[in-house]
């Protein structure tokens, strides 16, 4: 085992405030996974910083009509204190505008250039002539040439995904002017990525490099290698790393023809980890190379989907192409999480901001974190809504865990005086881990050791979900195990039973306020007061427990004595809730008044290539209806669909399932594309099309014929 960590989460843009996308995509699944390292005694540094150059700091500036230094210090102090506020426990929180960032990313590029990694090419690049100056990435918006969203970025499509570069839109248009741009000849450095393309293809697909093995390739998500190999597959290409820009990281005055360069935001924002942990270091007297040149070292990094080739491919070239540091042995990057039923956007203010929430919220940052990790969007894309917060809070949080520990606190007190009571540990009580059946104080301490320990590997493995369910399963089996030994009668026919159940209720509890820390910090810290324990230090104190239990020793002491109870959690009420649905209400009411205010055409999908009428009469489509629908198992896009045409029915496997609900569509008359071509998807032979409309927003909606028309008959 590796004798330290390094964790980065990845540097949020200071164009703007924290959303629960951005705490549910990277920020809390990192503060967890220290949190725990931390209690099993690892050495660990976790390091972020706001990244502060870029296009997106620029754009917005202009849109202000303040300089970028005003945005960037605006919103790094907002960012900062709420991930303070919020528990998020970054040994540093630094920033890339900072002279120590600087300074290590221009070293990086000197040494780049002197290992030969770079080549100056000419190339045409997109410019404003109204604007008189050349486009960064960010500054072109057009049509996308995979999904058509006549909105896309330069660098990316933040409707499906796809990265692009600038020359691949269709139809840009400057965000300057509006005008489209011209393409001009000018000069950068490119980073040789293709001379890196085999051993990358191994290293994430074995783990290996020069026959080392660095990772366990098992261990990643399958869509983190499956977005890498995708690119792989295509073939890296040179990319550029600097950029004609007034806002970053100078090239090093030095090199020739480096007037007016910018290093590529890609080039500097990941070194921002590095120059962050130097100035940890340098904070702390401690030497800052070992966490990143040791091959001693665990380097991780948390982020969100949209950033996996940049952490997994491109960044870890750069770092190679050194030729000092270590490699990630892991990136654990989610995916996204929704919004009521629609993708969150900055832009459309469609989102839950985290200032805002903790504003309005106040003393709940342990209820956000607690819903961030039960809809985290681990695997696939999930969803937050504000009436699943309130049952999950009120169910969960108050009805469960509180719950639970109350009790356990307040019989301890009403029976006890406030102290542990010395038992007999051979005295038999109904368990609360396998139902009613009888047990025995150990092997109930030893139940309770099982579940901590596979938190832990779950935890290890970045299954936060998972390790939320077993920390809830403690709690509900403490509540079984009062409710099947029912202490609050036996006290008076059975005195021993008694102390032995609420003995271990309270060994329940103390463990449940280690466990809790990674997740529920605050909370976790109040119970530590209530158990009158000292606060915790996250150094050894999961191991301690662990090694306690395995060894059948309480992790409380008899005669203990502990303070007065108190509700860890307090129920939402239905006015919290409904005024946080009437703020999204009123933001899309907003949206919608500006969009039927403006003077603009709606942003239409271009017009399809012409096609002669004899392509057209060979589509083969059918009216039916919907008899049959259900989820497709393990794809949260997917509905199995039973169409009956009149002549037969037909099995449809169609991407409507975030839009619609399999028991809202039986019955539903709908246009089938007939004579598709069949097509195996999830294991299901789907034999047609359904025919969707699709809006600016993505939303999808039914072609459908008159109502009551038959099934069977074609569309001319």
């Amino acid at each position: 085992m590796k004798k330290r960590y390094l964790v980065t989460a990845a540097l949020p843009y200071a164009n703007g405030p924290l959303h629960i996308g951005h705490l549910a995509g990277a920020y809390i699944p990192a503060d967890i996974y220290v949190r725990y390292l931390r209690l099993m005694g690892k050495d660990v540094v976790f390091v972020c910083g706001s990244d502060e150059h870029g296009a997106a700091i620029t754009i917005r500036a202009r849109k202000e009509g303040v300089t970028p230094r005003e945005i960037v210090d605006t919103y790094h102090a907002i960012i900062r204190d709420s991930f303070a506020r919020l528990g998020v426990a970054f040994d540093i929180y630094h920033r890339t505008s900072a002279p120590l960032h600087h300074e290590t990313s221009q070293d990086f590029f000197r040494t780049l250039l002197k290992n030969g990694q770079f080549e100056e090419q000419e190339s045409d690049q997109y410019y404003d002539e109204e604007a008189k100056q050349f486009l960064a990435d960010r500054y072109i918006i057009g049509t996308c040439p995979v999904c058509a969203n006549p909105d896309a970025y330069g660098d990316q499509c933040e409707k499906c995904g796809s990265t692009l570069s600038p020359t691949q839109l269709i139809n840009p248009r400057s965000t300057l002017s509006g005008k489209p741009p011209v393409l001009k000849p000018t000069t950068h450095w490119y980073l040789k990525l293709n001379e890196h393309e085999a051993w990358l293809r191994e290293w994430i697909n074995t783990g290996k490099v020069d026959g080392v093995q660095l990772h366990d390739p098992g261990t990643w998500k399958n869509h983190v290698v499956g977005q890498c190999n995708s690119w792989l597959e295509q073939g890296l290409q040179p990319r550029a790393m600097t950029r004609d820009l007034d806002w970053g990281v100078d090239v090093p005055h030095e090199i020739p023809n480096s007037k007016g360069k910018k290093l590529y935001v890609w080039l500097d924002a990941p070194i921002g980890y590095i120059s962050a942990t130097k100035q940890w270091a340098k904070d702390k007297g401690v030497d800052w190379e070992p966490y990143w040149k040791d091959t001693d070292t665990n380097l991780v990094h948390f982020i969100g989907k949209d950033n996996i080739v940049f952490h997994c491919l491109i960044f870890p070239a750069i770092l190679k192409a050194h030729g000092d540091f270590v490699l990630p042995v892991n990136v654990p990057a989610n995916q996204f999480m929704n919004l009521e039923g629609r993708k969150i956007s900055t832009s459309k203010n469609w989102a839950v901001w985290a200032h805002e929430y903790l504003a309005e919220l106040p003393g709940r940052e342990d209820e956000l974190r607690y819903n961030m990790i039960k809809n985290m969007p681990e695997q696939r894309d999930s969803e937050f809504t504000w009436k699943g917060y309130q049952e999950t809070t009120n169910t969960e949080l108050v009805g469960n865990l509180a719950g639970f520990i109350h009790r356990v606190l307040v019989l301890t007190h009403k029976n006890y005086t406030g102290v542990v009571p010395a038992i007999e540990k051979d005295r038999e009580f109904k368990s609360g881990w396998n139902g009613d059946q009888f047990t025995n104080y150990e092997e109930e301490l030893h139940q309770l050791y099982e579940k901590l320990a596979a938190m832990g590997r779950e935890i290890e493995h970045f299954n936060f979900r998972e390790a939320l369910r077993l920390l809830m399963e403690i709690s509900s089996a403490g509540n079984a195990l009062l409710q099947f030994n029912e202490p609050w009668k036996a006290v008076k026919e059975d005195p021993e039973l008694v102390k032995v159940v609420l003995n271990l209720g309270m060994q329940y509890v103390a463990a449940l306020s280690v466990a809790m820390r990674p997740f529920l910090p605050f909370a976790a810290d109040r119970l530590r007061n209530m158990l009158n324990l000292p606060s915790l230090q996250d150094d050894r104190e999961w191991l301690d427990i662990l090694n306690d239990l395995a060894e059948g020793n309480p992790v409380l002491q008899p005669n203990h004595g502990i303070n007065p109870a108190e509700h860890l959690f307090s129920r939402i009420p239905d006015e919290m809730i409904q005024a946080q649905v009437d703020k999204l209400q009123q933001t899309a009411a907003a949206q919608a008044e500006s969009a039927s205010a403006t003077t603009e055409a709606p942003a239409f999908d271009p017009v399809k290539e012409t096609i002669q009428f004899d392509d057209f009469a060979k589509l083969d489509i059918r009216t039916g209806t919907i008899t049959e629908a259900c989820k497709v198992e393990k794809a949260d896009k997917l509905l199995q669909l039973t169409v009956d045409l009149g002549f037969e029915k037909r099995t449809v496997v169609s991407g409507i399932a975030q839009h619609y609900k399999p028991e809202e569509i039986i019955g539903r008359q709908v246009l089938l594309l007939a004579n598709l071509a069949p097509r195996k998807m999830r294991g299901i032979e789907s034999q047609g099309m359904i025919l969707m409309a699709e809006d600016a927003e993505g939303r999808l909606s039914f072609v459908s014929p008159a109502s009551g028309w038959p099934n069977g008959f074609g569309v001319r």
